[in-house]
């Protein structure tokens, strides 16, 4: 799974404490719901909105949820 994370994400994720590998196990395993352009894919305590194009994952933003 190639990930190409936006800077805006990137910068969540430093803040936030999430790493690549949890952003994949979110992808792979959450729960999806259809957003405007693209996913927002949900899985225990997380959230990472993102887009495919090409095989690739377009990671958008990350958060945790409360």
């Amino acid at each position: 799974m190639e990930l190409i994370i936006s800077k805006h994400a990137r910068d969540m994720m430093t803040i936030r404490g999430i790493d690549e590998e949890q952003i994949k196990k979110v992808v792979k395993r959450g729960s999806k719901t259809k957003q405007t352009d693209g996913l927002l894919a949900t899985y225990t305590y997380m959230a990472v909105a993102y887009k495919v194009r090409e095989d690739k994952y377009i990671i958008k933003t990350v958060e945790v949820l409360d």
